[in-house]
């Protein structure tokens, strides 16, 4: 059987995140390269928003069952479960951040991170 590559499994995870973030109705989804800014966070960011706090919830499950029953990850951190105004899903190479719209507005991470290359993928 035939091993993937670092990049094939990576490309891998980012597919099932955004499928994840589509199935629920998310919105916005932008994906920020951040790669050749020498960042030690993370190689990128999956943004995504909802408009409520279930929602937001419901999104950042459906990542986390998603990418569990496909690739046997679970995030190496997760946050923002008991607000859901701000969910974060970091799996090393790809750190998902799940907003409600105002917060999205308010920390507007592409503005913050617009060094990073940015990719926007249809809702």
């Amino acid at each position: 059987m035939k091993k993937k590559t670092d990049d094939a499994v990576y490309n891998e995870l980012l597919e099932i995140i955004v499928e994840a973030i589509r199935s629920k109705k998310g919105e916005s989804i932008t994906f920020l390269d951040l790669t050749h800014l020498n960042t030690t966070i993370s190689r990128s960011f999956m943004i995504a928003h909802a408009e409520s706090t279930v929602q937001a919830k419901a999104i950042a499950e459906a990542i986390e069952d998603q990418v569990k029953g496909k690739t046997k990850r679970n995030p190496y951190h997760r946050e923002g479960y008991d607000n859901s105004q701000w969910v974060l899903l970091d799996y090393g190479d790809v750190i998902v951040h799940i907003f409600q719209k105002p917060f999205r507005d308010f920390y507007n991470l592409e503005e913050l991170w617009a060094d990073g290359h940015r990719t926007d993928y249809a809702s």
